[in-house]
């Protein structure tokens, strides 16, 4: 009845431990490992609508009244023409060099080099724009939804990849 009872306890105990390991409503840790087995969406909400990006969505959503953090990764030799986002935005670049800029036009001289571990800020309805180069990049970016993307000027195609043609009420770019 002893070994009984200390078997018991034993397992209780390591309930205990392994329930205290999750994470309680609100919190969460995700390692590299973790992010990566996220489920991948396209071009989504709060991106710029060219095809090949593909986004992981880390906290809240982005079509949705709240705070959301997506993490994008935007292939190689793509050009995003400029555009705005209703919403206020930081973001952060993982890994690759990520090459943007602000103004209403894309304009190559205007664009800053951001080496992983860089930052950034996309303010409500700033236009900008950007590019990668000859290797694939990965941001994240947090900010207040809903967000949507709306183009300065019709955008051209993009460098080896296809721009965005579908478009909500109020002009705004919805994935």
């Amino acid at each position: 009845m002893k070994l009984l009872a200390a078997v018991f306890t034993t397992f209780l105990l390591f309930g205990l431990v392994k329930a205290q390991e999750k994470d309680t409503p609100g919190e969460q840790r995700l390692t590299p490992k973790e992010i990566s087995a996220l489920a991948q969406l396209g071009a989504s909400a709060g991106t710029s609508g060219v095809d090949g990006i593909q986004t992981r969505i880390l906290k809240g959503d982005p079509t949705k009244s709240g705070l959301y953090t997506i993490q994008l990764t935007v292939p190689a030799n793509t050009k995003i023409e400029a555009h705005t986002h209703g919403d206020d935005r930081v973001a952060t670049v993982i890994s690759g060099t990520w090459y943007i800029g602000y103004g209403s036009a894309f304009d190559e001289k205007k664009l800053k080099a951001l080496m992983p571990g860089s930052f950034y800020t996309e303010p409500p309805d700033a236009p900008h724009f950007a590019r990668t180069g000859k290797e694939p990049v990965v941001l994240q970016i947090t900010g207040y939804g809903p967000t949507g993307t709306e183009y300065v000027a019709p955008p051209t195609k993009s460098v080896g990849r296809k721009s965005p043609t579908r478009k909500t009420n109020s002009n705004r770019l919805r994935k």
